[in-house]
């Protein structure tokens, strides 16, 4: 019976996510299918899967890899100010999205207190603390993978949002670990978690240069990027475990030294694919096999609790609605408001601690299961369906141009209006009057100081280039740019001396000089002409692309459905250039380089791109 448990729960980890893309079922994440599988086929329903040792073993390997992937899903980009911009909203106001998920946090934590306290007087539940902690949780995974199905991951609400279930991971499982050493008997050597902190610092540290010896080392045979990744998992979880912490804790830490190390996407792609390619849909069916629903239908306390913590699993996310309606269109404000609600990666992990803790029983520990479950069910769906991509969400890059020109205007017209969005500034009286009627959304500055140009929007956007005539203004815009921590900055220079060449290399500043550029596409006349022709093609276009969307990884070139639509013409792999063939294999960071007709150009780089 043991043997055949396992083998069913591996065959359904294989066939549910068959099951769902054959029936087109995206509004439901897998891990709510996998659960509800797993009632189906456990002791709430067929009873044809029982819990084994093996699979008891699996399923813990699952919440531990569970628990580093959402550590791994940190992005600290984000957490810091010079990289979170405030940027304009959908309501036309300007928003910054860590402020902004800081205070919708904070008044979830306030609600879920309340609500907590509500059933307690109640007496549906009693530890206030515990029903606070599931109730201000928020499904960083879920979350992630919607808002990239929306592909608003970078504009203001997406990130606003993507700030608001980081908040939503990291304080639960904090408050959690502070939870269970109080009620497990360790109060007095709480400050002990200090040390797990320390030593993933300490790994972190450690690992940080040995890590870029070990990417350029690692074989299809060694995988020393993987192995360090369960180092730091079991040497964290034993640290967490020793200091009277949970090993989700040290797991999630070892996902967030993880992330700090900067693995390539073929390291995450494999950890992932580990990770939710076998253990953690083994965990999430487990949880259904064991969720005994008989029982709590037989308890009508327990079964009162489940439709209270499904209103207020909602109710604890109205402060992010509030919120968010102050920033954001109304109808998107809501879905926001709906998406947080997701509550199921920490919940679980949450519960097996309380259970662990003897702090709740099971029927009520399968009544806060199946909550979560019907919140995962109607959170993405409801987002969904509320959600309306405006014009401003389609847009992918942001760029300003300062200096309004014969080179630049023209390069204005030309940037494809469904990658970039363009906006023009100049201090040059007579140019505003020549290209105010030509330009779209031209703007004039008084002044090139700084005050100025951040207040007039010009460093709102993802990429700025600075172009006037002069080079000392160029020289000047770009610094500024850089240190407002624009991604890409781009200045025009006539003359290029060694120091400011050096100096824009190393903080990343992109050097355009005409006489170097005529020079080249001279000699790509004479040498390439046919190179020449597909840079100053009108009907076609030439692209290169990141490769981050997975169904288009591990793939031949030759296998790709419109291969035969484009050209490729190199792949960046790392720092080397690969001359591509049928039979080359396109690996996650994949940069390619293609030509081809501008719609199924642009068709084949939104393929290429989505994560």
């Amino acid at each position: 019976m043991a043997q055949l448990s396992l083998f069913l729960v591996v065959l359904l980890a294989l066939v549910i996510p068959i099951f769902m893309a054959r029936f087109q079922i995206s509004n439901v994440p897998t891990a709510v299918a996998e659960i509800i599988v797993g009632i189906i086929m456990g002791s709430s329903g067929f009873n044809l899967i029982t819990s084994t040792h093996d699979l008891t073993l699996l399923s813990n390997l699952g919440v531990i890899l569970l628990m580093f992937l959402s550590g791994m899903e940190i992005d600290f980009d984000l957490l810091q100010r010079k990289n979170n911009p405030k940027g304009k909203s959908q309501a036309g106001k300007t928003v910054d999205p860590l402020k902004t998920a800081i205070t919708a946090f904070i008044g979830i934590v306030i609600m879920a207190f309340v609500l907590a306290y509500v059933l307690r007087l109640t007496g549906l539940f009693s530890e206030v603390m515990l029903a606070a902690i599931i109730l201000m949780t928020v499904a960083l995974g879920v979350v992630i993978a919607t808002l990239k199905e929306k592909d608003i991951l970078g504009r203001p609400i997406g990130q606003t949002i993507l700030l608001t279930a980081v908040l939503g991971e990291v304080i639960p499982l904090l408050l959690l670990t502070i939870y269970a050493s109080i009620n497990g008997g360790n109060a007095e050597q709480l400050w002990l978690i200090i040390l797990l902190f320390v030593a993933a610092i300490f790994l972190l540290r450690r690992f940080k240069q040995p890590y870029l010896w070990f990417a350029k080392i690692t074989k299809s045979t060694t995988q020393l990027d993987i192995r360090l990744a369960f180092f730091l998992i079991f040497a964290l979880v034993t640290v967490a475990e020793r200091v009277g912490a949970e090993n989700i804790l040290g797991a999630f830490l070892a996902g967030m030294v993880m992330k700090l190390l900067e693995p390539s996407e073929a390291t995450k792609d494999k950890l992932t694919s580990i990770g939710y390619g076998f253990f953690i849909p083994i965990f999430f069916i487990m949880t259904g096999v064991v969720l005994n629903l008989r029982s709590l239908f037989a308890h009508p306390s327990s079964l009162m609790l489940l439709p209270v913590l499904v209103i207020f699993l909602f109710i604890a996310k109205v402060p992010v609605l509030l919120t968010y309606v102050r920033y954001f269109q109304k109808k998107n404000a809501f879905a926001g408001g709906f998406l947080t609600a997701t509550t199921i990666t920490i919940v679980l992990p949450t519960l097996q601690v309380a259970r662990k803790l003897h702090a709740i029983t099971s029927t009520q520990s399968d009544a806060f299961i199946l909550a979560a479950v019907i919140v995962c069910i109607l959170s993405p769906i409801v987002f969904n369906s509320n959600f309306v991509l405006l014009p401003e969400d389609k847009i992918k890059e942001k760029v300003a141009i300062v200096g309004a020109n014969a080179v630049t205007v023209p390069v204005a017209h030309d940037l494809h209006a469904n990658w970039y969005s363009v906006k023009m500034f100049t201090d040059k009286k007579n140019q505003y009057k020549t290209y105010d009627s030509r330009v779209e959304n031209l703007t004039f500055l008084p002044n090139l100081d700084e005050e100025t140009l951040e207040k007039d929007g010009v460093f709102d956007g993802d990429i700025v280039v600075a172009a006037n005539r002069a080079d000392e203004d160029n020289i000047k815009i770009a610094r500024m740019a850089k240190e407002k921590g624009i991604n890409r900055v781009i200045a025009r220079l006539s003359e290029v001396d060694s120091k400011t060449l050096t100096e824009f290399n190393e903080k990343g500043i992109e050097v355009f000089n005409s006489t170097n550029v005529h020079a080249a596409l001279m000699r790509a006349m004479i040498e390439s002409p046919t190179v020449y022709r597909i840079m100053t093609d009108t009907k076609n276009i030439l692209y290169s692309v990141k490769v981050k969307n997975t169904h288009y990884t591990g793939r031949q070139l030759m296998d790709l459905e419109f291969i035969d639509q484009i050209t490729v013409s190199r792949i960046k792999r790392g720092d080397e250039w690969l001359i591509p063939r049928g039979a080359t294999v396109i690996e996650p960071g994949d940069i390619l380089v293609f030509s081809g007709e501008f719609k199924v150009a642009d068709r084949v780089r939104d393929l290429l791109s989505k994560e």
